[in-house]
């Protein structure tokens, strides 16, 4: 029998501009775009109760809280901790698996025949509350489905056992919207069926929910009856690193573009070499007024050297930018990562240009990622974020605190 714990660092960005600012405590607290074209990456309860979400736009976020407290949010701070607390469980159980930069799942199967499975996460989750100070929930049953949908339940800051056999006592009484892989469009559908709680499904015939929603509907039936054999896959390190940004208003400012383009490679080549990776792919992506949104990339020796990157990335958006059209977004990405420093070419770099890296790095670490940058790149007050605000997996790396 498989014994599966879900755990969820609960509302993520809000608890760590917390950890670093008090004052927010028990405040309504937007993190996101603070634009009104910007959205609401993540929320506190406090601003929950009025009826925000995450991914609703900024500008209705701020009509139902007028009072809310909207931050940018740093990115490199949240990865920061997400590393912290990602260290913590692979010190402490045989298998995990990362989903986001703030959930996990761990497989303790087995575990019970030595420490106890529920005492096991249960340790585990107080020794990340006590060394990181952030609130975090678990869910721990027989499978992947269940222990989501059971961390759900217990949050805020709290944890759930659902013992094996129980799973669908459990679930029949949960809205059918609790159940994952049901989105608005299928919570609609089953509405419109007369089907509200997970029950309702568990006493529906298996091929019955397949006709009505297709190939998801033995998934979703499956899910519904506590039924999942997933596996925990493994965690490796992400094989990309990217941010991108959009802009309040378009533009067809190309020396602006060309400007935020500098300062994003820039950044992004310094968190290579912070990381100790190198990539061997280079890719630019565009996005027009009309939403035409268009890449290109190209191959290069693996590196993480401003002088091969940047270069690269101009070319990239030279042969992009020939629409002459208003630009809603930019953005750039390094992928085919590997571990390893910085190749020195003997033919090509420098000991001034080596001990130049060396020393802008070190004052990016002590004084901020931005400390040090190329004049082009000076226009850019903010150089977008990193992928985690999408949904993406976590950034590479993380900044320390300043």
């Amino acid at each position: 029998m498989s014994i599966i714990s879900h755990l969820d660092l609960d509302t993520f960005f809000v608890s760590v501009e917390r950890l670093l600012d008090t004052r927010l405590n028990a405040r309504p607290v937007l993190i996101g775009g603070v634009t009104d074209r910007g959205v609401v990456a993540s929320c506190s309860y406090e601003a929950r109760a009025f009826g925000i979400h995450s991914a609703m736009p900024m500008r209705m976020a701020r009509e139902l809280c007028p009072e809310a407290i909207v931050i940018r949010g740093n990115t490199a701070n949240y990865t920061k901790y997400s590393k912290i607390v990602t260290e913590i469980i692979r010190e402490r159980v045989p298998l995990f698996e990362k989903t986001s930069i703030d959930e996990f799942y761990v497989d303790l199967t087995g575990m019970d025949k030595f420490f106890g499975s529920l005492k096991l996460v249960s340790d585990l989750r107080t020794t990340i509350i006590k060394e990181t100070g952030l609130p975090i929930s678990f869910g721990l049953a027989a499978n992947k489905t269940v222990s989501k949908i059971a961390t759900g339940i217990a949050k805020p800051n709290n944890e759930l056992h659902v013992p094996h056999g129980t799973e669908k006592p459990f679930l029949a009484p949960l809205s059918v919207r609790k159940i994952p892989m049901v989105g608005a469009k299928t919570y609609q559908t089953l509405r419109n069926l007369g089907v509200k709680k997970i029950k309702t499904v568990q006493e529906m015939p298996c091929d019955m929910m397949g006709r009505v929603l297709g190939k998801h509907g033995e998934v979703i039936w499956k899910k519904a009856n506590g039924i999942d054999k997933s596996p925990v896959i493994p965690y490796s390190e992400r094989k990309s690193i990217s941010t991108e940004r959009t802009f309040d208003r378009d533009t067809t400012d190309v020396e602006k573009l060309r400007g935020i383009l500098v300062a994003m490679a820039e950044n992004l080549a310094f968190q290579l070499r912070r990381g100790e990776k190198l990539s061997a792919c280079i890719t630019v992506k565009m996005r027009y007024s009309d939403f035409d949104t268009r890449t290109m990339q190209v191959r290069v020796p693996y590196t993480s050297a401003d002088h091969i990157i940047i270069p690269k990335v101009k070319e990239l958006f030279e042969k992009l930018y020939n629409r002459r059209l208003l630009v809603r977004l930019i953005g750039v990405r390094f992928s085919h990562l590997v571990n390893g420093g910085h190749q020195i070419n003997i033919f090509d770099d420098t000991e001034e240009m080596i001990n130049l890296y060396q020393a802008m790095d070190k004052m990016r670490d002590r004084f901020g990622d931005r400390a040090v940058i190329r004049a082009s790149g000076m226009g850019a007050r903010t150089i977008g974020r990193f992928n985690p605000f999408s949904g993406e997996p976590p950034p590479l790396l993380a900044n320390r605190r300043q």
